[in-house]
Protein backbone atom coordinates (compact mmCIF):
# COMPACT_ATOMS: atom_id res chain seq x y z
CA UNK A 1 0.00 0.00 0.00
CA UNK A 2 1.28 3.36 -0.34
CA UNK A 3 2.62 5.45 2.45
CA UNK A 4 1.02 7.51 4.33
CA UNK A 5 0.01 11.00 3.62
CA UNK A 6 0.51 13.67 6.33
CA UNK A 7 -2.37 16.47 6.93
CA UNK A 8 0.84 19.19 5.37
CA UNK A 9 1.79 16.99 2.15
CA UNK A 10 -2.41 15.97 2.01
CA UNK A 11 -2.62 20.24 1.37
CA UNK A 12 0.81 20.99 -0.61
CA UNK A 13 -0.51 17.95 -3.14
CA UNK A 14 -4.61 19.62 -3.67
CA UNK A 15 -2.55 22.80 -3.82
CA UNK A 16 0.04 21.59 -6.51
CA UNK A 17 -2.40 20.08 -8.54
CA UNK A 18 -4.92 23.13 -8.83
CA UNK A 19 -2.05 25.53 -9.66
CA UNK A 20 -1.18 23.26 -12.66
CA UNK A 21 -4.55 22.61 -13.96
CA UNK A 22 -4.84 26.07 -13.98
CA UNK A 23 -2.47 27.00 -16.13
CA UNK A 24 -3.76 25.18 -19.05
CA UNK A 25 -5.23 26.74 -22.17
CA UNK A 26 -8.45 27.35 -22.04
CA UNK A 27 -9.84 24.53 -24.61
CA UNK A 28 -8.29 21.79 -22.27
CA UNK A 29 -9.34 23.45 -18.93
CA UNK A 30 -12.56 21.36 -18.30
CA UNK A 31 -10.75 17.96 -18.98
CA UNK A 32 -7.77 19.26 -16.59
CA UNK A 33 -10.36 20.69 -13.78
CA UNK A 34 -12.50 17.20 -13.86
CA UNK A 35 -8.83 15.10 -13.47
CA UNK A 36 -7.94 17.53 -10.69
CA UNK A 37 -11.05 16.87 -8.89
CA UNK A 38 -10.75 13.04 -9.38
CA UNK A 39 -7.08 13.71 -7.92
CA UNK A 40 -8.15 15.63 -5.01
CA UNK A 41 -10.64 12.59 -4.11
CA UNK A 42 -7.94 10.27 -4.37
CA UNK A 43 -5.50 12.23 -1.98
CA UNK A 44 -8.48 12.53 0.79
CA UNK A 45 -9.29 9.39 0.82
CA UNK A 46 -5.90 7.85 0.77
CA UNK A 47 -5.44 10.57 3.22
CA UNK A 48 -8.54 9.18 5.32
CA UNK A 49 -7.41 5.53 4.81
CA UNK A 50 -3.99 5.52 5.86
CA UNK A 51 -2.62 8.96 7.40
CA UNK A 52 -1.50 8.61 10.71
CA UNK A 53 -3.41 11.87 11.37
CA UNK A 54 -7.12 10.56 10.53
CA UNK A 55 -8.28 10.38 13.81
CA UNK A 56 -6.61 13.95 15.11
CA UNK A 57 -9.01 15.61 11.99
CA UNK A 58 -11.83 13.05 11.73
CA UNK A 59 -15.39 14.89 10.49
CA UNK A 60 -13.37 18.45 10.53
CA UNK A 61 -11.03 17.41 7.99
CA UNK A 62 -12.60 19.07 4.45
CA UNK A 63 -13.23 22.03 6.58
CA UNK A 64 -9.75 22.43 8.09
CA UNK A 65 -8.47 21.51 4.09
CA UNK A 66 -10.82 25.00 2.97
CA UNK A 67 -9.22 27.23 5.96
CA UNK A 68 -5.20 25.62 4.82
CA UNK A 69 -5.61 25.80 1.21
CA UNK A 70 -7.74 29.08 1.36
CA UNK A 71 -8.07 29.21 -2.49
CA UNK A 72 -11.21 30.24 -4.30
CA UNK A 73 -13.21 27.07 -5.33
CA UNK A 74 -11.44 24.57 -3.01
CA UNK A 75 -13.98 24.15 -1.28
CA UNK A 76 -15.70 21.74 1.47
CA UNK A 77 -18.64 21.16 -1.25
CA UNK A 78 -15.73 20.60 -3.81
CA UNK A 79 -13.79 18.02 -1.74
CA UNK A 80 -17.08 16.11 -1.08
CA UNK A 81 -18.41 15.83 -4.56
CA UNK A 82 -14.52 14.68 -5.72
CA UNK A 83 -14.12 12.28 -3.36
CA UNK A 84 -17.24 10.75 -4.65
CA UNK A 85 -15.91 11.02 -8.34
CA UNK A 86 -13.07 9.43 -7.12
CA UNK A 87 -14.84 6.53 -5.34
CA UNK A 88 -17.74 5.75 -8.08
CA UNK A 89 -15.14 6.00 -11.24
CA UNK A 90 -11.93 4.35 -9.51
CA UNK A 91 -11.14 3.14 -13.36
CA UNK A 92 -10.07 6.89 -13.94
CA UNK A 93 -6.92 6.04 -12.31
CA UNK A 94 -5.46 4.38 -15.55
CA UNK A 95 -5.43 6.96 -17.13
CA UNK A 96 -4.13 9.75 -14.05
CA UNK A 97 -1.26 7.11 -13.92
CA UNK A 98 -0.48 6.96 -17.61
CA UNK A 99 -0.59 10.72 -17.76
CA UNK A 100 1.26 11.21 -14.98
CA UNK A 101 4.66 11.86 -16.53
CA UNK A 102 3.33 14.12 -19.38
CA UNK A 103 0.18 16.52 -20.29
CA UNK A 104 -2.35 18.60 -17.65
CA UNK A 105 -0.92 16.65 -14.37
CA UNK A 106 2.67 16.53 -15.43
CA UNK A 107 5.32 17.45 -12.71
CA UNK A 108 2.93 16.24 -9.57
CA UNK A 109 5.18 13.32 -8.80
CA UNK A 110 5.17 9.71 -9.20
CA UNK A 111 1.96 7.47 -8.29
CA UNK A 112 1.63 4.73 -6.11
CA UNK A 113 3.20 1.76 -6.95
CA UNK A 114 -0.30 -0.46 -6.53
CA UNK A 115 -2.07 2.64 -7.87
CA UNK A 116 -2.58 1.01 -11.54
CA UNK A 117 -3.42 -2.16 -10.52
CA UNK A 118 -5.77 -1.22 -8.29
CA UNK A 119 -7.77 1.11 -10.82
CA UNK A 120 -8.08 -1.50 -13.61
CA UNK A 121 -8.84 -4.17 -11.05
CA UNK A 122 -12.10 -1.46 -9.74
CA UNK A 123 -12.69 -0.78 -13.51
CA UNK A 124 -13.16 -4.53 -14.27
CA UNK A 125 -15.82 -5.37 -11.54
CA UNK A 126 -18.22 -2.86 -11.04
CA UNK A 127 -19.92 -3.50 -14.44
CA UNK A 128 -20.47 -5.44 -17.53
CA UNK A 129 -17.51 -3.88 -19.52
CA UNK A 130 -20.17 -2.93 -22.68
CA UNK A 131 -21.81 -0.56 -19.85
CA UNK A 132 -18.86 1.44 -18.38
CA UNK A 133 -17.52 4.25 -20.37
CA UNK A 134 -14.26 4.23 -21.24
CA UNK A 135 -12.47 6.82 -18.47
CA UNK A 136 -10.64 8.75 -21.86
CA UNK A 137 -14.16 9.14 -23.19
CA UNK A 138 -15.79 10.30 -19.88
CA UNK A 139 -13.28 12.91 -19.40
CA UNK A 140 -13.05 14.20 -22.84
CA UNK A 141 -16.88 14.01 -23.24
CA UNK A 142 -18.61 15.26 -19.72
CA UNK A 143 -17.43 18.18 -17.91
CA UNK A 144 -17.52 17.78 -14.01
CA UNK A 145 -20.91 19.24 -14.37
CA UNK A 146 -22.50 16.93 -15.87
CA UNK A 147 -20.73 14.01 -13.78
CA UNK A 148 -21.73 15.90 -10.41
CA UNK A 149 -25.52 15.41 -12.05
CA UNK A 150 -24.80 11.78 -13.37
CA UNK A 151 -23.02 11.05 -9.77
CA UNK A 152 -26.69 11.65 -8.11
CA UNK A 153 -27.65 8.33 -8.54
CA UNK A 154 -26.33 4.79 -7.30
CA UNK A 155 -27.20 2.14 -10.11
CA UNK A 156 -24.06 1.98 -12.32
CA UNK A 157 -25.97 0.63 -15.38
CA UNK A 158 -28.57 3.72 -14.55
CA UNK A 159 -25.35 6.35 -14.43
CA UNK A 160 -24.35 4.53 -17.48
CA UNK A 161 -27.38 4.90 -19.42
CA UNK A 162 -26.98 8.40 -19.13
CA UNK A 163 -23.42 8.87 -19.69
CA UNK A 164 -24.15 7.23 -22.94
CA UNK A 165 -27.19 8.99 -23.84
CA UNK A 166 -25.86 12.14 -22.72
CA UNK A 167 -22.78 12.10 -24.89
CA UNK A 168 -24.93 10.73 -28.12
CA UNK A 169 -27.59 13.63 -27.77
CA UNK A 170 -25.11 16.50 -26.67
CA UNK A 171 -27.13 17.23 -23.52
CA UNK A 172 -26.75 20.64 -22.09
CA UNK A 173 -26.15 19.98 -17.96
CA UNK A 174 -29.55 21.67 -17.78
CA UNK A 175 -31.35 19.05 -20.04
CA UNK A 176 -29.35 16.10 -18.68
CA UNK A 177 -31.12 17.56 -15.11
CA UNK A 178 -34.08 17.20 -16.61
CA UNK A 179 -33.82 14.23 -17.99
CA UNK A 180 -32.83 12.45 -14.68
CA UNK A 181 -35.34 14.08 -12.80
CA UNK A 182 -38.57 13.23 -15.30
CA UNK A 183 -37.00 9.77 -14.96
CA UNK A 184 -35.90 8.98 -18.51
CA UNK A 185 -34.41 5.95 -17.87
CA UNK A 186 -37.08 4.34 -16.35
CA UNK A 187 -39.16 5.45 -19.12
CA UNK A 188 -37.20 4.37 -21.77
CA UNK A 189 -37.40 0.89 -20.16
CA UNK A 190 -40.97 0.41 -20.25
CA UNK A 191 -41.59 1.80 -23.71
CA UNK A 192 -42.17 -0.79 -26.47
CA UNK A 193 -40.64 1.49 -28.85
CA UNK A 194 -37.98 3.50 -26.49
CA UNK A 195 -36.47 5.63 -29.62
CA UNK A 196 -39.89 7.15 -29.81
CA UNK A 197 -39.71 8.30 -26.71
CA UNK A 198 -36.17 9.91 -27.43
CA UNK A 199 -37.94 11.70 -30.29
CA UNK A 200 -40.41 12.78 -28.15
CA UNK A 201 -38.00 13.95 -25.41
CA UNK A 202 -35.64 15.96 -27.69
CA UNK A 203 -39.07 17.80 -28.69
CA UNK A 204 -40.27 18.47 -25.40
CA UNK A 205 -40.75 21.71 -24.44
CA UNK A 206 -38.31 22.51 -20.75
CA UNK A 207 -40.09 25.91 -20.57
CA UNK A 208 -42.64 24.88 -18.45
CA UNK A 209 -42.76 25.43 -14.39
CA UNK A 210 -43.38 21.92 -13.62
CA UNK A 211 -41.35 18.71 -15.24
CA UNK A 212 -43.65 15.83 -14.33
CA UNK A 213 -41.93 12.46 -14.41
CA UNK A 214 -44.00 9.74 -16.65
CA UNK A 215 -44.11 7.11 -15.23
CA UNK A 216 -44.14 7.74 -10.85
CA UNK A 217 -42.40 4.73 -9.86
CA UNK A 218 -44.69 3.00 -6.71
CA UNK A 219 -42.74 0.05 -6.12
CA UNK A 220 -41.40 1.15 -2.42
CA UNK A 221 -45.40 0.25 -2.10
CA UNK A 222 -44.69 -3.28 -2.06
CA UNK A 223 -47.91 -4.04 -4.16
CA UNK A 224 -47.48 -6.72 -7.29
CA UNK A 225 -48.91 -5.93 -10.04
CA UNK A 226 -50.66 -8.79 -10.21
CA UNK A 227 -52.87 -8.37 -7.34
CA UNK A 228 -55.87 -7.06 -7.16
CA UNK A 229 -55.84 -3.71 -5.96
CA UNK A 230 -57.95 -0.28 -6.19
CA UNK A 231 -57.16 3.28 -6.02
CA UNK A 232 -58.62 3.38 -2.48
CA UNK A 233 -55.55 0.80 -1.41
CA UNK A 234 -52.86 2.64 -3.19
CA UNK A 235 -54.05 5.50 -1.90
CA UNK A 236 -53.77 4.22 1.43
CA UNK A 237 -50.24 2.85 0.92
CA UNK A 238 -48.82 6.10 -0.81
CA UNK A 239 -49.57 7.59 3.08
CA UNK A 240 -48.75 4.67 4.59
CA UNK A 241 -45.12 5.48 2.65
CA UNK A 242 -45.47 9.37 2.78
CA UNK A 243 -41.95 10.14 2.70
CA UNK A 244 -40.89 8.44 -0.52
CA UNK A 245 -43.78 9.43 -2.17
CA UNK A 246 -43.16 12.79 -1.72
CA UNK A 247 -39.11 12.03 -2.44
CA UNK A 248 -40.51 10.54 -5.66
CA UNK A 249 -43.00 13.34 -6.78
CA UNK A 250 -40.01 15.67 -7.07
CA UNK A 251 -38.66 18.58 -5.15
CA UNK A 252 -40.26 21.38 -3.09
CA UNK A 253 -43.70 18.83 -2.25
CA UNK A 254 -45.62 18.55 1.03
CA UNK A 255 -48.19 17.16 2.09
CA UNK A 256 -51.60 19.13 2.90
CA UNK A 257 -54.59 16.52 2.79
CA UNK A 258 -55.79 13.28 1.83
CA UNK A 259 -59.44 13.48 0.61
CA UNK A 260 -59.87 16.50 0.31
CA UNK A 261 -63.63 17.53 1.25
CA UNK A 262 -65.30 20.62 -0.82
CA UNK A 263 -68.77 21.35 -1.30
CA UNK A 264 -69.76 22.16 -5.36
CA UNK A 265 -73.74 22.79 -5.40
CA UNK A 266 -74.33 21.54 -1.76
CA UNK A 267 -72.46 18.62 -2.44
CA UNK A 268 -69.51 17.53 -1.05
CA UNK A 269 -67.09 16.12 -3.28
CA UNK A 270 -63.52 14.75 -2.23
CA UNK A 271 -60.08 15.26 -3.76
CA UNK A 272 -57.62 12.21 -3.51
CA UNK A 273 -54.75 14.29 -2.54
CA UNK A 274 -53.53 17.96 -1.96
CA UNK A 275 -49.95 18.91 -2.06
CA UNK A 276 -48.46 22.49 -1.52
CA UNK A 277 -45.09 22.89 -3.54
CA UNK A 278 -42.92 25.74 -2.12
CA UNK A 279 -40.84 26.20 -4.68
CA UNK A 280 -43.65 26.71 -6.69
CA UNK A 281 -45.86 28.14 -4.58
CA UNK A 282 -49.39 26.99 -5.83
CA UNK A 283 -51.51 23.89 -4.63
CA UNK A 284 -51.36 20.50 -6.25
CA UNK A 285 -54.55 18.65 -6.48
CA UNK A 286 -53.89 14.79 -8.05
CA UNK A 287 -57.05 12.07 -8.62
CA UNK A 288 -55.43 8.68 -8.26
CA UNK A 289 -57.04 6.26 -10.81
CA UNK A 290 -56.66 2.67 -10.85
CA UNK A 291 -57.54 2.32 -14.82
CA UNK A 292 -56.17 3.89 -17.63
CA UNK A 293 -57.09 7.86 -18.69
CA UNK A 294 -60.84 9.19 -19.51
CA UNK A 295 -61.48 12.65 -20.85
CA UNK A 296 -64.02 12.18 -17.56
CA UNK A 297 -61.55 11.69 -15.31
CA UNK A 298 -59.93 14.96 -16.52
CA UNK A 299 -63.53 16.59 -16.28
CA UNK A 300 -63.26 16.21 -13.06
CA UNK A 301 -59.72 17.33 -12.04
CA UNK A 302 -60.21 20.55 -13.67
CA UNK A 303 -63.49 21.08 -11.69
CA UNK A 304 -61.57 20.76 -8.61
CA UNK A 305 -58.69 22.54 -10.11
CA UNK A 306 -60.90 25.66 -10.43
CA UNK A 307 -62.31 25.48 -7.08
CA UNK A 308 -59.21 25.03 -5.85
CA UNK A 309 -58.50 28.55 -7.95
CA UNK A 310 -61.41 30.63 -6.45
CA UNK A 311 -61.70 29.61 -2.94
CA UNK A 312 -58.60 27.60 -1.49
CA UNK A 313 -55.55 30.55 -2.61
CA UNK A 314 -53.88 32.74 -0.53
CA UNK A 315 -52.05 35.69 -0.99
CA UNK A 316 -48.60 35.54 -2.85
CA UNK A 317 -49.92 32.18 -4.38
CA UNK A 318 -49.72 31.14 -8.10
CA UNK A 319 -53.07 29.68 -9.30
CA UNK A 320 -52.78 25.95 -8.75
CA UNK A 321 -51.95 22.68 -10.79
CA UNK A 322 -53.53 19.35 -10.99
CA UNK A 323 -52.21 15.41 -12.20
CA UNK A 324 -54.25 13.29 -13.22
CA UNK A 325 -52.45 9.83 -12.13
CA UNK A 326 -53.40 6.23 -14.50
CA UNK A 327 -52.10 3.43 -15.18
CA UNK A 328 -52.46 4.23 -18.97
CA UNK A 329 -53.00 6.79 -21.41
CA UNK A 330 -53.25 7.69 -25.01
CA UNK A 331 -51.17 10.34 -26.08
CA UNK A 332 -53.94 11.40 -28.88
CA UNK A 333 -56.67 11.45 -26.00
CA UNK A 334 -54.88 13.36 -23.57
CA UNK A 335 -53.97 15.97 -26.42
CA UNK A 336 -57.91 16.35 -27.36
CA UNK A 337 -58.77 16.74 -23.56
CA UNK A 338 -55.81 19.31 -22.87
CA UNK A 339 -57.33 21.39 -25.33
CA UNK A 340 -58.88 24.81 -24.36
CA UNK A 341 -58.03 24.28 -20.42
CA UNK A 342 -57.03 27.18 -19.00
CA UNK A 343 -55.75 25.56 -16.16
CA UNK A 344 -52.58 23.70 -16.12
CA UNK A 345 -53.48 19.86 -15.98
CA UNK A 346 -50.83 17.43 -15.90
CA UNK A 347 -51.71 13.71 -17.07
CA UNK A 348 -49.13 10.83 -15.85
CA UNK A 349 -48.62 7.24 -15.41
CA UNK A 350 -47.41 5.31 -12.53
CA UNK A 351 -46.06 1.95 -12.16
CA UNK A 352 -45.68 -0.57 -8.95
CA UNK A 353 -43.00 -2.13 -10.45
CA UNK A 354 -39.95 -1.42 -11.65
CA UNK A 355 -39.49 -2.22 -15.71
CA UNK A 356 -36.59 -5.13 -16.80
CA UNK A 357 -33.11 -3.83 -17.13
CA UNK A 358 -32.43 -6.55 -20.18
CA UNK A 359 -35.31 -4.38 -22.38
CA UNK A 360 -32.74 -1.20 -22.11
CA UNK A 361 -29.77 -2.83 -22.22
CA UNK A 362 -30.88 -4.67 -26.05
CA UNK A 363 -31.78 -0.88 -26.89
CA UNK A 364 -28.07 0.22 -25.70
CA UNK A 365 -26.40 -2.50 -27.88
CA UNK A 366 -28.82 -1.61 -30.64
CA UNK A 367 -27.79 2.61 -30.09
CA UNK A 368 -24.44 1.40 -30.05
CA UNK A 369 -24.05 -0.60 -33.18
CA UNK A 370 -25.51 1.84 -34.98
CA UNK A 371 -23.07 4.62 -33.79
CA UNK A 372 -20.72 1.91 -35.23
CA UNK A 373 -18.81 0.64 -32.07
Amino acid sequence: MSESLTFDQLAKHISEVSAQTQSYAKGALNQSLTLRNWLIGYYIVEFEQHGKERAAYGTHLLERLEKEINERGLTQTLFKLSRKFYLTYPQIGAMVSHLSSKGPIAGIGAMPSHFLALSRTDSGSTADERFTTPPETLISKLSFSHIREIMTIDDPFERYFYEFECIRSGWSVKELRRQIATSLFYRAGVSRQPELLFEKASREDTGNTLSLKDPFLFEFLGLDAKDTVDESDIEQVLMDHLTDFLLEMGKGFCFEARQKRIVIDDEYYFIDLVLYNRILHCSVIIELKDDKFTHENFGQLNAYVSYYRKNEMNPGDNPPVGILLCTQKGPQMVEYALSGMDNKLFVSTYMLQLPDKEQLKDFLIRQMEEMGK
